[in-house]
């Protein structure tokens, strides 16, 4: 028997711009429609409908018991690829075959009923995977202690958070033995201790010879779990390697888009009141770079259009590794609790950066949040790898630094070595480059 147990072979999901979801119609569903049919035709003429391909000649395979990641822009394909894979959404070229028992994470909304308690749904969704009762018995109370909801676990799940929705629905596709678990960027949603709990129940599913396909933007999670990824770039494989290759790949294509054009198709948590269209990072002449010498002041730039009179905002950025492990952050204005407000209108901020980053390579995160306490801090939009650079050295000891010294920065210390009684016998510092 074949240890494969995902497969797709010329995968290819192909959409008519502008098309309705197919749907149950009433007569006047059809009458409206038949007359926006013909509008339009009216309009357009014999011009053909515009397509697009979501997902483009995809192949690959999965073994049973590894771990792949997907990666890639927002729209690439990622999301399309996981609802092909669950049957949600049929091929229009190509197939899939998913060989075992699915548990599936694709976005909030999916595979609850909305009018049914979390109980309810517990016993639903075992039902649906194919488990007999006494198995779902077995596993409820594991469920319910790892969602955490027990005080609403006969509430419906209607009038649960996106919080607790997400928790629930984790708790149960991970927990229900599936043989094969796939996980969208969902998890985003969760808190980073839930985030931490979904990471190490996916480490143990895999660890005991499940297969888990994980879709997500977060490069420390993928990086961590990930043996392999799969970077999709417009629908289709930019590359299949090991998980390091792949990330750097995936920033460094992102990375010139950041550098040399619009961000704003990147941004999430997107309100509409302001979007982010560029970020640089510029070299001590102002130039937009991607290379930095090591201990040379950077700064970043961030243009916004403002579209709506806007209020008690902050805006900044976050300096990152390329695995997704934050280093430092900065908002304008940077005095607590002053904040800014904006009118409508193009806007550049610049922030100039002393560092002691260590050689390597680092992403810049850009986003901003609304004051109001009522709005709980509420983001205006976030992209979160607006821009890539690298700290080059400039000497021996800065290549040593970044070979054999471990750490995010640099330091520079000065040593010494001390008998009991007090006396020096010797001193040791590093001087800066």
């Amino acid at each position: 028997m074949s240890d494969v147990v995902i497969r797709a072979e010329g995968l290819g999901k192909q959409y008519r711009i502008g098309e309705r979801q197919a749907q149950y119609e009433t007569i006047r569903d059809v009458l409206s429609n038949a007359a926006s049919a013909v509008f339009r035709q009216s309009q357009n003429g014999n011009k053909p409908d515009e397509t697009f391909w979501a997902l483009k000649d995809v192949s690959f395979e999965v073994k049973r018991g590894e771990v792949l990641g997907v990666i890639g822009r927002n729209g690439a394909g990622k999301s399309t690829l996981l609802k092909v894979l669950t049957r949600i959404t049929e091929p229009t070229e190509g197939y899939a075959e998913i060989r075992g028992r699915v548990g599936s994470l694709l976005e909030i909304g999916t595979g609850f009923h909305p009018e049914l308690t979390g109980r309810d749904n517990i016993y639903l969704s075992g039902a649906i995977m194919g488990m007999k009762r006494a198995e779902i018995i077995r596993k409820f109370d594991d469920i319910i202690e790892f969602a955490g909801i027990e005080r609403f676990i006969d509430t419906p799940v209607k009038r649960y958070s996106s919080g607790m929705y997400t928790r629930l629905a984790f708790a149960v596709a991970a927990h229900l033995e599936p043989e094969i678990l796939l996980v969208d960027e969902v998890l985003a949603v969760g808190d980073a201790a839930f985030q931490r709990k979904c990471l190490g129940k996916m480490s143990e599913i895999a660890g005991e010879g499940r297969t888990v396909l994980f879709v997500s933007h977060n490069m420390a999670a993928i990086s961590e779990l990930c043996r392999e990824c799969m970077v999709l770039e417009s629908g289709a494989v930019l590359l299949i390697a090991n998980t390091d290759e792949a990330i750097l790949t995936y920033l460094s294509t992102d990375g010139e888009v950041a550098i040399d054009s619009s961000i704003m198709e990147r941004q999430i948590d997107h309100d509409g009141s302001v979007d982010f269209t560029q970020a640089l990072v510029l070299d001590s002449s102002g130039n937009a770079t991607r290379n930095i010498h090591f201990g040379e002041p950077i700064t970043i730039a961030i243009s916004f259009r403002v579209n709506r009179p806007l209020n008690a905002v902050r805006i900044g950025f976050e300096i990152a590794t390329v695995t997704g492990l934050a280093i430092a952050s900065s908002h304008y204005p940077v005095e607590e609790p002053t904040y800014m407000n904006y009118e409508p209108g193009h806007y550049t901020l610049r922030a100039e950066v002393e560092h002691f980053l260590r050689a390597g390579r680092y992403v810049v995160r850009v986003g901003g949040h609304h004051a109001n306490a009522a709005r709980n801090g509420a983001s205006i939009g976030r992209v979160m790898d607006a821009a890539i650079f690298d700290i080059i050295p400039i000497s021996f000891e800065s290549a040593r630094l970044a070979q054999y010294e471990n750490g995010l920065i640099a330091m520079f210390p000065r040593w010494q070595l001390l008998q009991k009684a007090g006396e020096t016998l010797s001193t040791s510092r590093r001087e800066q480059p």
